[in-house]
């Protein structure tokens, strides 16, 4: 499961081009997470 987490995070990050946009992925990533993890 982390592992899968971690390829998708790299994956978000490689395809942002600014700062807000690694925000937001990052932030739209956590919340996919915290709802797999309940």
């Amino acid at each position: 499961m982390k592992t899968i987490a971690l390829l998708l995070a790299v994956f978000v990050l490689a395809g942002c081009n600014t700062v807000e946009g690694i925000g937001k992925d990052l932030k739209r990533g956590g919340e996919k997470i915290e709802k797999a993890a309940k």
